[in-house]
């Protein structure tokens, strides 16, 4: 009853604004769009949209159906770009979900030396997700998932790939800048800067100040790892990063490096995959390369 053309539809209106424009991106006469679409709303019982004037205002049913075609349709595409690429005698593309803003910076280390290893395979990362890594994963949209915070189900597969050290970052200017660790109670004066995702992940939160009943005075959240860095050596707040990004920085700001209570915070980077797929060879190559990539830490 429900077909791809259904949800294309749909999708192309709510783009495109009307009627004609979506039947001329979809190469369909108007006629046949329309009646593809009673069709399906006659066998399913259910308006899709109501027409105002030479304005479609979609139904709670139609909008349903656009979030699942904007969900759904990019996994159609992308099943078609593999078949393709089968078709080519390509090698297909690898695609990267990231949950973790700075392990941006490490992947980069890793794309140059897999692109020149791997040739035709393309590289194509994701930082966002409707529904979360995992999800991304299980859905397919995703081949690999690169997060600190790898949660355990029986068909994925996570390897430990980077140990890293989790520090608090603060500038020269800072009364904290001449400790060689800090304690909880002593960012209860202090702005923390930190990326926009919920506490639960925020290990500096979790690890660190909860535990102790602390807070920070100010917690302002930033999408950018640069502005929160320039940020820090302005003296406008703290920030807590891998020590090995904070080292790469600190060569040209004016910050340091600070550990987190008594033993720090210790953590790696894992790369997850669907385990039937443990041997696909581009996600071998990927995986054997980050265990390869040297920074101080």
């Amino acid at each position: 009853m429900l077909e791809k053309i259904h949800l294309c539809i749909l999708r192309e209106i709510a783009d495109k604004g009307s009627l004609t424009a979506a039947a001329d991106s979809l190469h369909l006469t108007q006629s046949a769009l329309s009646h593809s679409i009673k069709k399906l709303e006659q066998l399913a019982n259910v308006s899709l949209w109501v027409k105002d004037g030479r304005n479609i205002k979609l139904t709670q049913a139609g909008d349903y159906l656009l979030a699942q075609a904007n969900r759904l349709i990019p996994q159609f595409e992308r099943m078609e770009d593999t078949l393709r690429q089968f078709a080519a005698n390509e090698k297909g593309a690898l695609h990267i979900g990231m949950e973790c803003h700075p392990c941006y910076q490490w992947l980069l280390r890793i794309v140059s030396p897999f692109l020149a290893t791997s040739p035709g395979v393309d590289i194509d990362v994701k930082q966002k997700f409707q529904f979360g890594g995992m999800a991304a994963l299980f859905n397919y949209d995703i081949d690999l998932l690169i997060t600190p915070d790898p949660i355990q189900k029986d068909s994925i597969q996570f390897e430990a790939v980077f140990p890293y050290e989790q520090v608090l970052i603060v500038s020269t200017q800072s009364k904290l800048s001449k400790l060689s660790k800090v304690l909880p109670n002593q960012l209860s004066d202090q702005t923390l800067l930190t990326y926009p995702v919920d506490l639960a992940r925020l290990d500096i939160f979790q690890q660190f100040l909860l535990p102790a009943q602390c807070l920070p005075q100010k917690h302002k959240t930033l999408e950018d790892t640069d502005i929160i860095l320039q940020m820090v050596a302005a003296n406008r707040g703290v920030a807590a990063l891998p020590k090995w990004l904070a080292l790469e920085y600190a060569k040209t700001l004016p910050i340091v490096a600070i550990r987190l209570g008594q033993a720090g915070i210790h953590k790696h980077i894992h790369v997850g995959y669907r385990k039937h797929e443990q041997h696909n060879k581009h996600i071998e190559t990927f995986i054997a390369l980050a265990k390869q990539v040297h920074v101080t830490t």
